[in-house]
């Protein structure tokens, strides 16, 4: 990924959605991130933290 690009280096994926737990993309995004239009890349940006927030709260805590 390049401009605008979500990742921030945390890849761990979560197995029951496929994103990432670090910013909320699936594997087949970070493929086609190139090709997409900037219309629909700036629409999976806005997604992206609904995304990051929802696996947190789903995430079990230990401690």
């Amino acid at each position: 990924m390049r401009k605008d690009d979500p990742c921030i280096r945390i890849c761990e994926f979560d197995r029951q959605t496929g994103w990432c737990k670090g910013c909320g993309v699936t594997v087949a995004e970070i493929r086609g991130w190139k090709k997409q239009t900037p219309y629909r890349r700036t629409e999976l940006l806005r997604d992206l933290g609904r995304r990051v927030l929802q696996l947190k709260a789903s995430t079990p805590k230990t401690g």
